[in-house]
Order: structure tokens, then C-alpha cells, then sequence
């Protein structure tokens, strides 16, 4: 425009002639004429869709495309044509089609659209009252004392106050969604009334035409406990809940980044829960005069009064051990050592989110397993050696016809297998007071030393151990130093010891 109002101000008000204004300016005649003549400045209106010429060198096969595109209406969605469908029947039945992929695809997706053949969803804001909650597992990886894990997080959500709380596990299962649960309402002192949740297998097991959900008896027993209604989502609609699904995402990228390294899991999660409060003094990102602490204070009246009487979470089931006092859980997927004193029994387990208490029918601790989890379809073992170190130290010779034999490291194997008879009870006995004490590992490591060392009893086993893991540091020998005064060795004379021992005196 600076350009066509500087032609038009040397034609009209300085008096230039056309063959002037092309010289000055460089212009083409055509064009200053062109902008002299002008008398209508508006911009000019958008040229609607159906009149602009797509893809011109489609236009003899566009009638064909737009056909096909509009019986599609009629198709089941994954039954549909694609661009590369498109392309391929006009190569196989148009004579004489010679246009490229990329064109086909970019008018086919421009037909869609025009078509309305693109399934697009309207969003209507939901309206959040104070004390309503959402729940939701995310993943996250983590080291607990070194040890790397692929867990779970659970959050509950507040969409009123837009406050949250989370907590970590070694996965996702009922253990550990009713462990987060509880534990997130002694935090707060409460239970909201209501909570939101996915379909997860894990609280549904049925959904009833007409919307309802038939839920687990022991989700519904923790429900009915803590007195919360539980509202569930339509199916593939996780919008409907769109707080929590944020809130996860928020969360793994301010509380779980860098990846967590700790000792215990249970400190850590006490530790998020802390840092969940110092989130909540951030502004409310809707009310610039309110603090997500502010608003959940409103959350917080509202809440259901904890009840007196605490919630078992744990899970209790029983498993019959096979002949070695193994079992596994899971549909076969994990697998559990007892006892070789409990072949072929019924044994009564008690599970938490992070162990396997396994008992006897009296309820007797029999031994304790950290949880499996994980796998990814392949059988997962856990082996707890004490119970069968010490029954096996009871009966050393039977030790290469047991089965407990077989079940062994190969380098204990071996390591047994060169100690003296006599040795190899006393050797199991230590071995069992070693995994007793620090765990198996560490007594196998010990046995890896033993090896090196050639040391095939019991005490320098001892002795090995004490250097491995006592902390008894390793002092260099003495050096000799100048000022020491030498010590000459004093003469002996044995037929003085032989006349005392007889019964005589000594001389000197």
C-alpha cells in the first residue's frame, strides 16, 4: 500500500506523467496504470472452499474420489478408505492415472474434512465442587538403594482447588490402590465424598448395560469402609476426568524428574506427600487471587470423617507349595519359595502392595518375600535361602541327594563340593547364620572369596565374611624405623627344662 499511495501521489498531486512515475520508481507501465485506476480499496473477501481449484491435476478423477469418500458415510469406521487405499484403486482401475501419492493424500484429507468424514469430539467445561476428587495410576522409574524399578504412581486429584497428592509403587494392583487411598486420607484428615476412576480391571469387573459397574468385593468393602460414592468414567472418555490425567503428567515432570534415588520407599512416599503441601502455596491457575492451599481449605470442609476402625489392605489367599515348598501366584507368572518343611501344603499368603508374608494354618510367619512385579510374561522367581540352609546344615550328607542341592548357585555347588565331610555341616550352619544376618548375597559373596582363597572351613569362612562386611579395615604392615634398638635372641638350654621336669632345679 506505501508503494501504490507514493504513484498515486506523484500522478495526483505532483503532476508526473505516467512515462515519469515509471522512471522514478521502475515500475512497469501496466502497473502504475493499474494502481491509478484503482477506486476499490477492501481487501478482498476469502474465495469460498468449493470454488477454489484443489490439486488441478486431480480434476479428471476428483468426481471418482468424491464417490468413494461419500459412501464411506455408510462404512464402518475401520473399514474406510485411506489415502493409500485411494491412490492404489485409481493405479489398478482408472486408465490412464499418472498422479503422484502426496497429491491423492493431500486432497483425500481435504475432501475428509470438507466431508465432515473426521471424527471430531466438542469439549463441554465440567463443573467441579469442593471435596470431589479423581484418581489415576501414571508410570515412573525409580532406584531404591541402588536398585533400579519400573513403577507405578497413584494421584488423587482436587479439581476445585486443583491440589493433588501422589505416591509410588513397585506397580499397579489392589494393594497398592487401596494403600495410596488410605494413605492420602490420613494426610488430609478425610475422604472425599466423591471420587472419579477409570474402568481399570483392577475395581471393575463388569459393565452393565445402561451404565452401571459391578466392582470387586473388596474394592466395594474399602468404598462402603471410608463411606465415598465412586463415579465412573464412559468407556475411551479419560477427558471426562481431565484434572487427574494433568495432574499426572505435572507431577512425573516436578516430582518424579531427575529419576528418584532413595533408600526406602516408605520414607520417599512420606516425602512426596510433603511436597504435594509446598505445591499447593502456587497461585490457582483460573483464581489469581487465590492459592491452590486457599481453595482446598473449601475441599477440606467438605470431607468425610476417617473412620475409627482401620482398613486391612493387604490381601489374603492361599497356595499349595509343590515338593520342593515352592508356589506362585499370578496365573503361574511369579514364584515364591516357603520351606523344604512345607512340600505339597496349603500355605496361607498375606499380600502388601511391596511384600509376600507367607504363614502357616496357625497364621505363623513362615518366611517373607519382597513382591514381584514385572516380567513382561516371563516367570519371575524370588528364593528366600535361610529356611533351607538351616535345614539342610541339620542333615549334611543328604545334601548332594536333596533337591535343595539342585536348587543351588553353581558356585555354591562347587564350593561345597570341595569342603572336607567333616567340614561341610558346620560350613551350612554358618552360611545359614550369614544369610540370617545380611542376606543371601552377601554370604555368597563370601563363598566367592572362600574360593579365591582356597579356605574350606568354617571359621576362615568366618574370618572372610568379618573382612568383607564387618569393616574392619585392612592395616599395613609395620615399616622399620631408625632408633629401635636391636634384640638379641637369648641362648636356650633344654636339659634345664628336662631336670625341672623330672623333678630337679634349674640352674640360673
Amino acid at each position: 500500500m506505501d508503494q501504490i499511495h507514493h504513484i498515486r501521489q506523484l500522478y495526483y498531486e505532483q503532476d508526473k506523467n505516467i512515462s515519469e512515475i515509471v522512471q522514478e520508481t521502475g515500475r512497469d507501465r501496466k502497473t502504475v496504470q493499474k494502481y491509478l485506476d484503482m477506486t476499490d480499496f477492501n481487501l478482498p473477501q476469502p474465495e469460498p472452499a468449493s470454488e477454489r481449484q484443489f490439486c488441478p491435476k486431480l480434476e479428471p478423477y476428483k468426481a471418482i474420489i468424491d464417490q468413494w469418500l461419500t459412501e464411506d458415510r455408510k462404512a464402518p469406521r475401520k473399514q474406510r478408505h485411506t489415502a493409500k487405499r485411494v491412490f492404489h484403486r485409481l493405479k489398478n482401475e482408472v486408465a490412464g492415472f499418472d498422479c503422484s501419492y502426496r497429491l491423492v493424500a493431500a486432497y483425500v484429507a481435504n475432501r475428509k474434512e470438507e466431508l465432515n468424514l473426521k471424527r471430531k469430539e466438542g469439549y463441554i467445561p465440567l463443573i467441579h465442587h469442593a471435596g470431589e476428587a479423581q484418581a489415576d495410576f501414571g508410570s515412573a522409574d525409580f532406584h531404591e538403594s541402588s536398585k533400579h524399578h519400573s513403577g507405578k504412581y497413584f494421584v488423587m486429584s482436587f479439581p476445585y482447588s486443583n491440589g493433588n497428592y501422589l505416591q509410588l509403587h513397585y506397580g499397579e494392583n489392589m494393594e497398592c490402590l487401596l494403600e495410596s487411598m488410605e494413605a492420602i486420607f490420613e494426610h488430609i484428615g478425610g475422604v472425599p465424598p466423591e471420587i472419579w476412576f477409570d474402568n481399570t480391571k483392577t475395581i471393575v469387573t463388569n459393565i452393565i448395560k445402561g451404565g452401571g459397574r459391578e466392582i470387586t468385593e473388596r474394592f466395594a468393602r474399602f468404598q462402603e469402609h471410608y463411606g465415598f460414592k465412586s463415579i465412573f468414567m464412559n468407556q475411551a472418555s479419560g477427558w471426562e476426568k481431565g484434572s487427574v490425567e494433568n495432574k499426572v503428567g505435572y507431577d512425573r515432570r516436578n516430582m518424579l524428574v531427575p529419576v528418584p534415588r532413595f533408600l526406602t520407599l516408605s520414607d520417599f512416599n512420606k516425602q512426596l506427600l510433603a511436597e504435594c503441601e509446598k505445591d499447593s502455596d502456587r497461585e490457582h491457575y483460573l483464581y489469581s487471587d487465590q492459592t491452590i492451599r486457599e481453595r482446598f481449605d473449601e475441599d477440606q470442609k467438605v470431607l468425610l470423617a476417617l473412620p475409627e476402625i482401620p482398613f486391612e489392605t493387604a490381601g489374603y489367599q492361599t497356595a499349595r507349595t509343590n515338593k520342593w515348598g515352592k508356589f506362585t501366584i499370578n496365573n503361574g507368572l511369579y514364584e515364591y519359595s516357603v520351606s523344604p518343611g512345607y512340600p505339597e501344603t496349603i500355605v496361607r499368603l498375606k499380600l502388601t502392595s511391596a511384600k509376600v508374608i507367607v504363614m502357616d494354618h496357625n497364621n505363623q510367619v513362615i518366611v517373607t518375600h519382597n513382591r514381584l512385579y514385572g516380567g513382561e510374561g516371563q516367570k519371575l522367581q524370588s528364593m528366600e535361602w535361610l529356611p533351607y540352609l538351616r535345614y539342610i546344615a541339620l542333615k549334611p550328607r543328604s545334601l548332594r541327594n536333596s533337591g535343595i542341592y539342585e536348587m543351588m548357585p553353581e558356585q555354591l555347588k562347587l564350593y561345597l563340593d570341595t569342603c572336607p565331610n567333616t567340614e561341610r555341616g558346620k560350613i551350612l550352619r554358618v552360611l545359614s547364620e550369614l544369610t540370617d544376618r545380611t542376606g543371601f548375597d552377601s554370604a555368597l559373596q563370601t563363598v566367592h572369596q572362600a574360593v579365591v582363597y582356597e579356605a574350606t572351613n568354617a571359621d576362615s569362612l568366618k574370618n572372610l565374611y568379618r573382612r568383607l562386611y564387618s569393616d574392619i579395615p585392612e592395616l599395613p604392615p609395620l615399616q622399620p624405623q631408625n632408633g629401635i634398638p636391636g634384640i638379641s635372641q637369648l641362648p636356650v638350654n633344654l636339659s634345664d627344662y628336662d631336670r625341672l621336669l623330672e623333678g630337679g632345679t634349674a640352674n640360673g
